[in-house]
């Protein structure tokens, strides 16, 4: 079973956009995969809290990621 999870800042994204991330993935798992990967692949999309992660040791905010901070 393919599996893709996404973790995106939360309230970044429409729900229009992450419709298009699980569309897409499958899309693109049944591409590499063919056709019989469809019906069982597993696409996540998680909204992490504001300041709940961090790069390069850095956590991060939706001001750092605005440039605002």
């Amino acid at each position: 079973m393919p599996f893709a999870n996404f973790k995106v800042p939360a309230g970044t994204i429409t729900a229009a956009d992450k419709r298009k991330l699980v569309e897409h993935t499958t899309d693109l798992f049944a591409e590499i995969y063919g056709e019989r990967a469809r019906p069982t692949t597993v696409v996540l999309v998680d909204e992490v809290a504001d300041g709940g992660w961090g790069v390069a040791g850095d956590v991060l905010t939706a001001a750092v990621l605005n440039g605002d901070a």
